[in-house]
């Protein structure tokens, strides 16, 4: 397959380069580490893969005041959960340039009412600190037949789970 050139590119070959779309995590900054992973756990049924608190010069200087961070996995969807030191807590600018939120697939319709469902009883049954207290959206269908879900983690964070018909994940 050949990639185009456009002026920005032209004479940058991608020849002899093994690049393939993939996806290998979101990075999730928060306050409060073990109560996000605690969240993701009991939403999404993820599990702690792995956690570190040294840091190399290049992190350090990427996310000064890192202090700790957890890997939680669902399936093929990581979540690295870190804090650090002097974190706002006003969250990002809603009108800045940002992630707006996070799609993940599901493999069938009824996964999303389950889903929401799980959401509700999460949310009823902890006790985290929400930065924004809404409530998950209905499920809403486009003219295709794809229908989504959008739920808010602790941090204000959204994600949206959705299900394309005939399609796997």
């Amino acid at each position: 397959m050949n990639t185009p050139s456009t002026p920005a590119t032209e004479g940058l070959s991608m020849e002899g380069l093994d690049i393939a779309p993939g996806f290998h995590h979101v990075a999730v900054q928060t306050d409060d580490v073990d109560a996000t992973v605690r969240w993701y756990e009991e939403f999404l049924g993820a599990t702690v893969e792995w956690s570190l608190d040294t840091f190399s010069p290049l992190t350090h200087a990427r996310l000064p005041g890192i202090k700790k961070l957890v890997e939680v996995k669902k399936g093929h969807v990581r979540f690295h959960v870190f804090d650090r030191a002097g974190h706002s807590r006003g969250g990002p600018d809603p009108l800045g340039y940002q992630y707006q939120h996070i799609g993940i697939t599901v493999n069938r319709p009824e996964d999303l009412a389950r889903l929401r469902e799980r959401w509700l009883r999460v949310r009823e049954r902890t006790d985290l600190r929400w930065a924004r207290d809404e409530p998950p959206s209905d499920i809403v269908a486009d003219a295709d037949g794809v229908q989504s879900l959008y739920v808010l983690d602790p941090n204000g964070l959204e994600l949206e789970f959705i299900y394309f018909p005939g399609a796997g994940t």
